[in-house]
C-alpha cells in the first residue's frame, strides 16, 4: 500500500446523500434464502472476477462488509483483504493482488445508495474506505451500535454477537494472522469469509428485533454520525486536538499546534505511527517548555539523543521556531458541560446516573445509548440547551425524568427491593 492514499473526490466532502430510514419498510429477501446453502468463492484476485461480483451484490438490498488490515507498524492502515456478502453469496477480495482494480467494489461501498452496508464495529474499516475514496460507506448500518438499542451491552464483540444470534462459537484461531504475508491458506480465508456470512444472517434478525421494539428510529442519527467523513478526515491541522495539554495560553497551543502538525506530517511521510515519532506527553512537554536551541532536545525525556544534532531534530526545531500564537478565534471553546457543579450539583448528577441506569434497566437498552455522562452533569449544572438527552426519542425515553428528576418532580423509592421512580408532584403543564 502506498504511503499516501490514494483519494478519489475532495476529502473535506460531507455526506450529503438521503438518509435510509430504518422505520421505513425494508425489502428483505425471502425468508427461505436465510436456510439455503450461500455460495462461497475462492479468493478474488483479478478485477473481471471482482467486477461480475460487485454488479450482482449491486442488485441486492444489503451487504455485509469486513476488511483485515494490519497498523502496528505503520501509519496508514495496510488493506490485505476485503471481505463481502449478501444472502446468496460471500467472497474474499485480495486488494494486494497486482493490477487489481478495486473501482467496483469502493463504487458499490460508497457511491450506491440503493445498498445498505452492514458493518461490525465498523470504524476502522470505514476509516481504510475513506483513505481510499475520501468518501465513507452509505447507507450504513452498524450490528454493535443496533445491539445497544436492542439491550445486548455498550460493545458487544462480534463473537458474542454470533453466538447471542446464531448459536456459533466462533473460531478464534487465526485472529492474530499476519494478513499482510501471502499465500493464505484455506484456513485463514475460511476464517475471514465467515465473518461476513454470519453477519449476513445476523442481519436480518437484528432488524426485524427493532421492527418489532419500534427502536429503528432511534438508530437513524447514530448512523450518520458514524458516517461521517469529517470523522475519518486526517487534517495535520488539526492533530493538536487530540492531544491532552491543561495549559490555555496562546503561546503554548500555538507551538502544540506546529508541534502536531510536525509530527503528524513526519509519521505520514515515513508511514510509521505517531507514537514512533514521539509521544503525545513528549509532544504536550515541548509545548509548555520548549528548548532554546536544538542541542536542548538531547535532554527532552522521551527523544533520542541523537535529536540533538540530527535532520528530524532539525525540523521539530524549525516547526517550534515558526509557531505563532494561537489567534483567540482559534482557540478551543470552553467546555459548557464542564460548569462548575459544586458538592450539592455533584450530588445531583450522581442522582442522575442512577436514574439513568434504572432507564437503561427498564427499557433494556444500553445506557451509553441514552446519554453521555457530560450531558448529566450539564443538567446537573443547569444547563438546558444544546442537550441530546433533551430532544427527540432521548428525550421521550429519559430526558422527561432526568428534567423531572433535577426540578423536584421525580424521586426514588423502593419497592419489593427494586428502586423505583415516583412522582413528587405533577409537571407545570
Amino acid at each position: 500500500m502506498a504511503t499516501n492514499p490514494r483519494l478519489r473526490g475532495d476529502d473535506s466532502l460531507k455526506n450529503q446523500a438521503a438518509r435510509f430510514p430504518f422505520t421505513q419498510p425494508f425489502v428483505n429477501p425471502p425468508a427461505h434464502v436465510y436456510g439455503r446453502a450461500m455460495h462461497i468463492h475462492g479468493l478474488i484476485e483479478d478485477s473481471a472476477s471482482l467486477a461480475n461480483l460487485c454488479t450482482r451484490l449491486a442488485q441486492q438490498p444489503f451487504v455485509t462488509v469486513d476488511t483485515e488490515f494490519m497498523r502496528e507498524n505503520t501509519f496508514w492502515p495496510e488493506l490485505c483483504l476485503i471481505q463481502i456478502a449478501d444472502t446468496n453469496e460471500a467472497a474474499a477480495i485480495d486488494p494486494m493482488a497486482p493490477d487489481l482494480d478495486l473501482t467496483p467494489l469502493l463504487d458499490l461501498l460508497v457511491d450506491n445508495e440503493d445498498v445498505l452496508k452492514v458493518f461490525h464495529a465498523g470504524g476502522q474499516d470505514l476509516e481504510i474506505v475513506y483513505n481510499l475514496t475520501g468518501k465513507t460507506p452509505h447507507p450504513l448500518f452498524d450490528t454493535q451500535v443496533a445491539a445497544m438499542a436492542l439491550g445486548q451491552g455498550e460493545q458487544i464483540g462480534y463473537s458474542n454477537l454470533v453466538e447471542t444470534y446464531l448459536g456459533i462459537t466462533v473460531d478464534k484461531g487465526a485472529r492474530f494472522t499476519d494478513w499482510s504475508r501471502r499465500p493464505l491458506d484455506k484456513r485463514q480465508i475460511d476464517y475471514a469469509i465467515a465473518d461476513v456470512t454470519h453477519l449476513s444472517a445476523i442481519f436480518p434478525k437484528m432488524l426485524e428485533k427493532l421492527r418489532k421494539t419500534g427502536r429503528g428510529a432511534w438508530l437513524d442519527e447514530e448512523m450518520e454520525r458514524i458516517a461521517d467523513p469529517e470523522n475519518y478526515r486526517n487534517d495535520p491541522d488539526r492533530a493538536w486536538q487530540r492531544i491532552r495539554i491543561s495549559s490555555r495560553k496562546p503561546d503554548v497551543l500555538g507551538r502544540l499546534k506546529a508541534l502536531a502538525r510536525w509530527r503528524e506530517l513526519e509519521a505520514q511521510n515515513k508511514n510509521l505511527p505517531r507514537g514512533r515519532i514521539a509521544k503525545d506527553e513528549t509532544i504536550a512537554d515541548l509545548a509548555a517548555n520548549p528548548p532554546r536551541k536544538q542541542g536542548d532536545l538531547t535532554r527532552v525525556r522521551g527523544l533520542s539523543a541523537a535529536w540533538g544534532g540530527n535532520d528530524i531534530g532539525g525540523r521539530l526545531m524549525e516547526a517550534l521556531d515558526g509557531a505563532t500564537a494561537m489567534s483567540p478565534d482559534e482557540l478551543p471553546a470552553r467546555d459548557d458541560r464542564k460548569l462548575p457543579l459544586g458538592k450539592e450539583g455533584a450530588l445531583v448528577a450522581d442522582l442522575l446516573k442512577l436514574l439513568l441506569k434504572i432507564r437503561a434497566r427498564d427499557i433494556n437498552v444500553a445506557a451509553r445509548l441514552l446519554a453521555r455522562s457530560d450531558d448529566l452533569e450539564a443538567l446537573a449544572a443547569g444547563k438546558r440547551e444544546d442537550l441530546a438527552i433533551l430532544h427527540g426519542w432521548r428525550f421521550e425515553q429519559f430526558g422527561r425524568d432526568a428534567l423531572a428528576l433535577v426540578e423536584g418532580q421525580l424521586g426514588f423509592t423502593v419497592r419489593n427491593g427494586k428502586l423505583k421512580m415516583t412522582r413528587t408532584e405533577e409537571p407545570s403543564p
